[in-house]
């Protein structure tokens, strides 16, 4: 854990290599104890004001930070024919930070506070490789304006142009050869999104909210997919969301190509065109009493030349889910909402920094799911496996060997509270972020006492 930050901060590219190396121990000090203060997690007063210099200084940019970190990503692209992006925008309040200069609106009148939006790079197995792209700012207080003034302004001048930045972003970072995928919900529903320009090997799949006119006798496209008959069926696992717990569920699939019909107002009247697209309705077949039908518009531009291609597409979608899990981390484990800092532009760089942060938390979750065989050194040095293993079976000796990454994560899991029962599945990140600090003090204590035990003890 303690050799990981100077890694991913190898490309970030700062004016002062003081400042980088004060980034590495500020990512490194936050990755240990991710949801203390800033003051907890520096430990000591003068490592604390460092801490707070560098947030304070006007020479670092927020996206300087996040580049590198980007640069990172795309290596861990290799061996990558396909990627998915997920997309999605949190909102972080600070409404309690009443003297905090140049904050904006929330979606609630009287609040105020940033919104983030962010891009994560995710194989087609579902580990979350990083971040391609990340944007900050201030929403601007003004006027209500009309359903009709909101309609004929340009995309351009909205904030839903972060959409299509992603897919700018994207198609320039992410290397020609490799497939991609933006994975969006249903804000991204957006004619402008389908009609910007993409390379060949850049499709999109996104969530649908409007049911757009189609080329179809049935004039609409939730009637004209409708009215074919159900291909299959597929089982997705549903994420835990506020007090649902997780759940497999089994959707009935539906599936037809279309051309989806531009707007009838503004600029399209006269140089828009129909743009074909393929539109999958993914609904539950026998929900649970008490939960509400899992059912999914979803319009995409990949081919769907039979079941497997739509079944593939909705298996992917339900990776969007990881995008939520990195902003419940960024604030919930992180607690970045928490912070005190005097103007935006500190928010900005202390949040570049979480930022990392969170992804390493998510990563470290996932990768001990999907590549729990591995020997955990992996990711903890051997005085912290040593550690956390007499820790979980009380004994002073550990192990000749290392567990593998799987077991490890499981017992750093149970010192955040995990119980490990039969029928509780996977541990959390909630309980991992919670383990993991436990887990810094208690590695802590034993390198100190035992400083020259040797890698692999017998």
């Amino acid at each position: 854990m303690q050799t990981w930050a100077a890694d991913e901060m190898a490309e970030v590219q700062l004016k002062d290599q003081r400042h980088k190396r004060r980034l590495i121990q500020m990512i490194h000090r936050l990755t240990d104890r991710p949801a203390a203060s800033l003051p907890a997690a520096c430990e000591t007063w003068s490592e604390t004001k460092a801490a707070y210099r560098f947030l304070s200084s006007e020479r670092i940019e927020a996206q300087a930070i996040l580049q590198g970190h980007q640069a990172k990503t795309i290596q861990r692209l290799q061996g990558e024919e396909w990627v998915l992006v997920a997309q999605d925008t949190t909102e972080l309040n600070y409404t309690s930070h009443k003297k905090a200069e140049g904050l904006g609106g929330l979606r609630h009148s009287g609040e105020q506070g940033l919104y983030v939006h962010s891009g994560l790079a995710i194989s087609l197995s579902g580990l979350p490789l990083g971040l391609v792209y990340q944007e900050t700012w201030a929403r601007q207080i003004q006027a209500e304006r009309t359903k009709t003034e909101r309609h004929a302004a340009a995309t351009e001048a909205k904030e839903s142009q972060r959409w299509i930045r992603t897919l700018q972003v994207c198609q320039k970072s992410i290397p020609a050869e490799k497939t991609v995928v933006l994975v969006a919900d249903r804000e991204a529903d957006m004619y402008d999104l389908f009609a910007a320009e993409r390379r060949a090997n850049c499709h999109l799949l996104i969530r649908a909210v409007q049911n757009r006119r189609v080329d179809h006798p049935a004039t609409y496209m939730q009637a004209a997919v409708r009215s074919q008959p159900g291909a299959g069926q597929i089982e997705v696992e549903v994420g835990r969301q506020g007090g649902r717990p997780p759940r497999r569920a089994t959707l009935e699939i539906r599936y037809l190509s279309l051309a989806i019909s531009p707007p009838h107002r503004g600029q399209y009247r006269v140089k828009a065109q129909p743009i074909p697209i393929q539109v999958i309705l993914a609904e539950e077949v026998a929900p649970p009493e008490d939960e509400s039908a899992i059912l999914w518009w979803l319009i995409t531009t990949l081919p769907i030349r039979n079941l497997t291609d739509a079944q593939r597409c909705i298996r992917w979608y339900s990776f969007r889910w990881l995008i939520e899990r990195y902003h419940f981390v960024l604030k919930s484990g992180c607690r970045i909402e928490r912070l005190q800092l005097e103007n935006v532009d500190r928010f900005e760089r202390a949040i570049a920094v979480y930022s990392l942060v969170a992804w390493r938390l998510l990563w470290l979750t996932y990768q001990a799911r999907l590549s729990g065989q591995q020997s955990c050194e992996v990711v903890l040095q051997p005085h912290e496996w040593q550690a956390l293993d007499c820790t979980i079976h009380h004994t002073a000796q550990p192990a000749h060997d290392p567990p593998d990454l799987q077991t490890a994560i499981l017992w750093i899991a149970r010192l955040g509270g995990f119980l490990a029962r039969k029928g509780d599945g996977e541990p959390g990140v909630q309980t991992i972020w919670t383990g993991l600090r436990r887990l810094t003090d208690i590695a802590a204590t034993w390198h100190l006492l035992r400083p020259t035990l040797p890698a692999t003890y017998g």
